[in-house]
């Protein structure tokens, strides 16, 4: 067993841990955090994703023993006093979540994604989620949700104008 200290949403923990144990279950399995889901155990889907130290990572593929002595930020830490970040407000407004699954990591990537780039292009922002799975919604309303919390409108992304009635960027499909 290892002894880790870990502030994650705000509160210090010290704990006893296996070195093998990975960041997403001790978010997960010991301290109840669930809003972290564990999608594919092996780095591919992004479910996972949380901030640690001001980075974004997926906390299936760090040791939780890598994340002694650091900060971790997961999705129920975004809100204060109850109230949703814009982030949050945008992907519920915009409808950028079906099912719910992957909402949580591409609500973290979006956010590092906006700290280094408050006004992105849809095709940045396409670019900033790549590393992070959706099976149901066919991230439109993802990209829409992150460029509305960028106070972009719909339609309007990069300066273009829609084309033939469809905004910018949306996908056709047969």
């Amino acid at each position: 067993m290892t002894h880790i200290k870990v502030t994650v949403d705000g509160t210090r923990y010290e704990d006893e841990v296996e070195p093998r144990l990975l960041l997403a279950h001790y978010l997960r399995d010991r301290l109840g955090l669930t809003g972290t889901p564990i999608g594919c155990d092996t780095s591919n889907c992004g479910a996972c994703t949380v901030d640690l130290d001001g980075a974004t990572v997926k906390s299936c593929s760090v040791l939780a023993v890598q994340a002694d002595g650091s900060t971790v930020t997961t999705v129920q830490g975004l809100a204060v006093d109850g109230e949703w970040t814009a982030l949050q407000r945008a992907f519920h407004e915009r409808h950028g979540l079906q099912c719910g699954y992957c909402t949580p990591g591409m609500i973290m990537a979006a956010r590092d994604l906006l700290r280094e780039n408050p006004h992105p292009s849809s095709d940045e922002v396409r670019q900033a989620l790549e590393g992070n799975l959706c099976r149901c919604t066919g991230y439109q309303n993802i990209v829409r949700a992150v460029l509305a919390a960028a106070g972009q409108p719909d339609g309007q992304q990069d300066g273009r104008q829609p084309a033939a009635g469809r905004p910018v960027g949306e996908e056709v499909t047969a």
